[in-house]
């Protein structure tokens, strides 16, 4: 019930406009959220690097209303690419489709991702498509394998274990060696689509799991970049220490080395169990999102984890 409430206000301008006048909501919000600027993310970058984590940044924005900012995101991202490249940043780049003008026009989107992608190949920096909800999925797939068919490798996409619909599409994604992300999922899904209970979504990622690194030992999975820019095809992206104890687990019994499988979490959450993978010899890499359209994301991370909730309340209460 909470998780559907926060998911809904994630969405409501009129909770938008109400929340984000609170000084206290941005103090919470700067756990998650690396500042508004790029000179922000390339700050918290160069710490995360630093101690020996990756990091894919997100220029937060989704859902433009209109060409003009949809053409400004896609700016905003080349951008970001030159900033990686300049600073010497062991960085991806993570993005939305929505961003780029998917919900106004598929072939406005797909020209700009393949213009972000001219700049980004040749620099050697990998870019993630990220999932956005079920609406966007086919579409969102769609891209991603007109641009592998263009030639772009540097290029992965997400799959998340919630939606009955993710078995067949990792299946198809990994006869074509796909850099995949797989998450569990983080937006309000219909039980006709989606799995409804956490038992369930959890058992299905560890199936999706399986599948992902059978598919990587079969390929021959390389071992992540020199530079780090570059993510092995694995991506396990949980903070659940279950989930990660499993892929672990089944990643030795088949013998898929450690540098093979790249494990992902968010900014801000569960440092500790980034620093410790890292520790015993794992590649982690740390979504950092930064921008001024913080609000839906931050929504959401509440949603995933009560921890989070809870945090808020206790700011909230502290004033």
């Amino acid at each position: 019930m909470l998780r559907a409430l926060l998911l809904y206000l994630s969405k409501a301008a009129w909770a938008q406009r109400l929340l984000t006048r609170w000084a206290v909501t941005r103090r919470v919000a700067d756990r998650f959220v690396a500042g508004d600027t790029l000179s922000d993310a390339v700050r918290v970058t160069r710490a995360l690097n630093a101690q020996g984590l990756l990091v894919t940044l997100d220029h937060l924005g989704e859902f433009t209303t209109n060409p003009d900012e949809a053409r400004q995101a896609t700016e905003d991202l080349i951008r970001l690419a030159e900033t990686i490249q300049a600073e010497n940043l062991q960085a991806g780049i993570s993005l939305k489709l929505t961003q780029l003008g998917l919900a106004l026009d598929e072939g406005l989107a797909q020209t700009h991702l393949e213009r972000i992608l001219q700049v980004t190949e040749p620099k050697g920096i990998f870019v993630r498509i990220d999932m956005e909800d079920s609406p966007w999925v086919d579409a969102t797939l769609r891209l991603y394998e007109a641009m592998r068919a263009r030639g772009f490798s540097l290029l992965g996409v997400v799959i998340q274990a919630y939606l009955y619909r993710s078995q067949g599409d990792l299946q198809r994604l990994a006869a074509q060696q796909a850099r995949v992300r797989l998450v569990k999922g983080a937006y309000k899904e219909p039980p006709t689509i989606a799995y409804p209970k956490k038992q369930d979504v959890d058992a299905n990622f560890d199936r999706l799991t399986r599948l992902l690194l059978d598919a990587a030992l079969a390929a021959g999975a390389p071992p992540v970049s020199d530079d780090g820019r570059v993510p092995p095809i694995p991506a396990i992206a949980t903070h659940d220490e279950n989930r990660i104890a499993y892929a672990q687990e089944y990643a030795r019994h088949i013998g898929l080395p450690r540098r093979a499988l790249e494990f992902q979490m968010l900014f801000g959450v569960r440092r500790d169990l980034q620093t410790r993978l890292a520790q015993d010899g794992y590649p982690v890499r740390v979504y950092v999102p930064y921008g001024t359209q913080w609000y839906p994301y931050f929504m959401r991370r509440l949603a995933e984890r009560p921890a989070n909730v809870l945090f808020f309340l206790r700011a909230l209460l502290r004033g």
